[in-house]
């Protein structure tokens, strides 16, 4: 039994006026939003079948691309068992790297919604704001900040990731844990990505007290007309590397971005996957993995920070050539 539409049932009136003459094909085409060839082929079918010729051929039939049920419900249980607070692309690509299951991320997420399974993190409605086009080469600008967050996830002390990551290509530049934000964390970070690539044009970082200080300027700034600054401030300005201070974390988005990025894959791929501990009764966050230990404060595993790096490499526009205004030194 064939149940019509509202639609085919004008379709069907419409094409028994053609049959009797009220209507001439063209007419019958135009009223119906198809070509004339169709309304031929629908008609032709009304002859031959009756009101089931107005029904598309294909309803009521499986799909054949359709996911098999075993597949969506191994899909399931795996994210809500071994790769439990996955995000949906996260967990897209885990099925194909791990579990050879390749599907795409919307279909991924048909099916956790399906099954009652939400995001682990929601969204905010997007805001307009007016971008600021990234610089034009690597080495024009490194956007720097800490992220204090549970990077351990409740199994030990809440640490601080200081990054640094390039304007122009969104290459993360280098990253390492601190029990805190510091004028010695940044101090470290710089060393590195100094000694092995060389002096940036500009650094972009945000207020803290870090790099930036309301205090009034002593006598003998205001002699020389100079402003307060901080060590990590005076430090760059020796060096000739211009600091430029954001007044929001929307300004230095592309960090922000980072630092989501990192929460999101980076705590669950440092816990995952998940040796035994070494004491069942008691146990030891500092066992869990290389990098989340206090002995290991520090940084990254290269494997994971490579990673997570090449995915967020841009692809947009920026120079790529040997004119890279890294300034080299041998400080």
């Amino acid at each position: 039994m064939i149940t019509l539409t509202m639609q085919d049932e004008k379709r069907l009136d419409i094409i028994q006026r053609v049959y009797r003459s009220e209507l001439t094909v063209v007419q019958a085409a135009l009223v119906m939003g198809v070509c004339e060839r169709q309304c031929y082929r629908v008609k032709a079918r009304v002859g031959k079948a009756g009101a089931k010729g107005v029904v598309h051929g294909n309803r009521g039939r499986r799909c054949k691309r359709k996911t098999k049920e075993k597949v969506v419900r191994r899909v399931v249980a795996l994210a809500r068992g071994k790769y439990q607070g996955f995000n949906d692309h996260h967990l897209t690509e885990k099925l194909k790297e791990q579990e050879q299951i390749e599907l795409s991320r919307e279909k991924v997420r048909r099916i956790l919604r399906a099954e009652g399974i939400a995001s682990p993190k929601k969204r905010r409605g997007i805001k307009h704001r007016s971008r600021r086009e990234r610089r034009a080469s690597e080495g024009m600008m490194l956007q720097v900040d800490g992220s204090p967050h549970d990077w351990l996830q409740g199994r030990g002390p809440r640490l601080c990731l200081i990054g640094a990551i390039d304007d122009a290509t969104n290459k993360v530049m280098g990253a390492f844990f601190t029990p805190a934000e510091s004028s010695w964390g940044y101090f470290t970070l710089f060393s590195k990505t100094f000694r092995q690539y060389g002096l940036p044009k500009s650094i972009y970082s945000d207020c803290h007290s870090v790099f930036w200080t309301d205090r009034e300027p002593t006598i003998d700034e205001q002699i020389i007309n100079s402003k307060p600054t901080t060590e990590v401030g005076r430090g760059l300005e020796e060096l000739g590397v211009t600091l430029i201070l954001a007044h929001s974390p929307q300004a230095k988005g592309r960090i922000e971005r980072l630092w989501n990025t990192f929460q999101d894959r980076l705590s669950v791929n440092c816990a995952w996957p998940r040796p035994r501990l070494r004491n069942k009764h008691k146990p030891s966050w500092n066992v869990i993995s290389p990098c989340t230990t206090v002995s290991f404060p520090s940084r990254l595993r290269p494997s994971l920070l490579g990673e997570e790096s090449a995915r967020s490499k841009s692809n947009g526009r920026y120079v790529s050539n040997n004119s890279v205004p890294w300034q080299r030194t041998t400080q």
